[in-house]
């Protein structure tokens, strides 16, 4: 059977007004995760190949546009999940999404304290940069990752719980999900040894796996391999996502089972 004929059909009826909040939920947070985010780190990943002025963009993009669409898309869950009469912070999509808020609210203090606090001079950069750089990078990685997860999750497991699935999440959401994900992961590993020159004050080699490299070349290289990992983490834990989310639509229709076996029984 496709994927396609095994999910539900969605009811003939628009969308209820708490629905409607779950979904601008929904919609805020993707634009801010994975289409904000990316777009930032892509700039600094870019930008930093051909020009020296790429903070600013990279700063605008992640601080002043990405912001407060988590403010907001934050606020929305929350608010949806208390006219849903049901706990906070309790179930793996609302602690998910509250590691991930204060993830990035770390992540944006980190890098205001990386460009704008300088370090004393004892602490000895590594590979032309200083350690607190490598966390700075770390941490963005795993937000983009983290956030990847989140977002299936919530579109697929988190939203059937707290509507009752009647109007179900269509397979081109799992598409365009999907498309996001492979389109950011070949952002971020495309070839990186095109570097002009100014990048290039030394070389580097590194034996069995790269040719001659600057010291920023090296970074720019080093960090889509890490972003693949990451990705790959991510998408491994798909398979225990469908397993949920196979368990959560099971229980749905013992629960309807249940439900009109009294109604049967009082009729005869």
């Amino acid at each position: 059977m496709g994927l396609s004929q095994s999910l539900p059909t969605p009811a003939p009826f628009p969308l209820t007004p708490f629905e409607v909040k779950a979904r601008n939920h929904a919609h805020i947070m993707f634009f801010a995760y994975l289409v904000g985010l990316p777009l930032g780190v892509c700039l600094a990943r870019y930008l930093r190949t051909f020009m020296h002025g790429w903070l600013l963009p990279h700063a605008l993009v992640n601080g002043l546009f990405v912001g407060p669409l988590v403010i907001a898309g934050y606020a929305l869950g929350f608010q949806t999940t208390t006219a849903a009469g049901l706990p906070h912070f309790t179930d793996p999509h609302q602690k998910i999404g509250l590691a991930l808020f204060v993830m990035y609210l770390i992540q944006v203090l980190l890098g205001v304290f990386i460009h704008w606090v300088k370090i004393p001079a004892y602490w000895k950069p590594m590979l032309g940069h200083r350690p607190q750089n490598f966390v700075h990078i770390a941490l963005g990685l795993s937000i983009l990752a983290l956030a990847s997860y989140q977002t299936h999750y919530g579109l697929f497991t988190e939203w059937g719980l707290i509507t009752g699935n009647v109007h179900p999440t269509s397979i081109g959401c799992r598409r365009f999900w999907l498309a996001f994900v492979v389109v950011s992961t070949w952002l971020f590993v495309s070839p990186c040894h095109h570097l002009p020159s100014y990048l290039m004050p030394s070389a580097l080699l590194i034996p069995h796996c790269f040719a001659f490299f600057s010291v920023d070349g090296l970074l720019l290289t080093a960090i889509p391999q890490i972003t693949w990992g990451f990705y790959i983490i991510g998408l491994a834990l798909l398979p225990r996502q469908v397993r949920q989310e196979r368990r959560a639509l099971e229980l749905k229709d013992s629960d309807s089972t249940e439900g009109k076996a009294p109604i049967a029984q009082s009729a005869a």
